[in-house]
């Protein structure tokens, strides 16, 4: 994350820091400009709305608030949303049923890597009122077992079982008339190769084999080997993007003052640059990282936040991130440990 060029923390007597904690805590609650009368006020405050009006000058002066247009009340500039998330906000735990929540809405039996991830960030979206990314990679795991199975003329499943339990199904086109021997012999054949391998580890040999004709398939079962091929050759080297709960993030018109900005976030985000951003932010530190405002390319001024944590493999590799998108006000304290459980949860469930 960009390193603070503000004042830090630490040059923040008490006083100061107490009136900015208030300016921002106000801001999260109501997303409205907070003035020194309604400061003074606030349980706990015992100082008069000169004396905080001054404060409030000297954090203005410093660049952790600022006033919206006439109005006579402050809200806090990003910098300042940095300076308070990363050096005064607390941030909780997850309660154990919280815990438990998230670890059942991921699980992954019976499902595919897609259904995982799409669940994992719907789940988010609905648990913090933003939107959820997750970012797909290409799969890496080892298949267990494979099977074609016949569906109608002309289609056939092929079920692919990997050995972190999750389960692919994808359906190819296959020729009319094929008699079932047919789906047999691709079994028998695509797995005595793929079991135990990776997808990658496999596809390239054995479309070498065909090629140069140096199996015994017959035509048939040569052209469903192929069309299997065919599926498992259109992922993605780079993995791709789920975006889920997009309309979180048109709800709060008065933290998000561009709304095109914010829809051509999500024209970015669905491409194939937005998943390979999302990625590398996630790389650039241990755990949970948290972005807001122009601090990361990602947003190009467009009031957001994004808070994400990358999910590794069973090597530790940092295979994917996910997290969620919102307002700069969104409930930081609640939503980090989120995001962080969320992510480990999918990499252990990923293998």
């Amino acid at each position: 994350m960009t390193e603070m060029t503000h004042s830090p923390i630490a040059e923040l007597n008490e006083r100061s820091r107490e009136i900015f904690k208030r300016i921002v805590e106000s801001y999260f609650e109501t997303g409205e400009p907070v003035g020194s009368r309604t400061l003074s006020r606030v349980a706990g405050m015992s100082l008069s709305p000169a004396t905080i009006r001054n404060v409030m000058a000297d954090l203005v002066e410093a660049g952790l608030i600022f006033a919206p247009h006439t109005s006579a009340g402050r809200l806090p500039t990003e910098a300042g949303l940095r300076l308070f998330v990363h050096g005064i906000l607390e941030i909780g735990d997850l309660a154990e049923h919280e815990r438990a929540d998230i670890e059942a809405q991921c699980a992954g039996a019976g499902k595919s890597l897609e259904q995982v991830l799409d669940q994992a960030s719907r789940m988010l979206s609905g648990l913090s009122g933003c939107a959820g990314v997750v970012s797909s990679p290409k799969s890496e795991s080892r298949l267990r077992h494979l099977e074609f199975v016949n569906l109608a003329p002309g289609r056939a499943l092929v079920v692919m079982v990997m050995d972190n339990g999750l389960v692919e199904n994808r359906v190819v086109s296959v020729p009319l008339g094929m008699p079932a021997s047919a789906l047999t012999e691709a079994t028998n054949y695509l797995s005595a190769r793929l079991v135990g391998r990776t997808l990658g580890q496999a596809r390239t040999e054995i479309a070498g084999e065909i090629e140069q004709h140096r199996t015994q398939l017959d035509t048939l079962t040569e052209q469903i080997v192929e069309a299997g091929l065919a599926t498992w050759s259109g992922d993605s080297d780079s993995g791709t993007l789920i975006l889920r709960g997009h309309a979180h993030l048109l709800d709060d018109v008065t933290a998000l003052d561009d709304i095109e900005r914010v829809r051509a976030l999500f024209d970015m985000l669905e491409r194939e640059e937005g998943y390979l951003r999302l990625v590398e932010a996630a790389q650039h530190g241990e755990g949970v990282q948290i972005f807001i405002g122009a601090e990361n390319e990602l947003f190009n001024h467009a009031g957001c936040a994004m808070i994400v944590a990358p999910y590794r493999d069973r090597s530790e590799h940092i295979i994917g991130a996910i997290g969620v998108v919102g307002p700069t006000r969104i409930n930081y304290a609640r939503i980090v440990p989120m995001v962080d459980h969320t992510a480990k949860v999918v990499g252990k469930l990923l293998g």
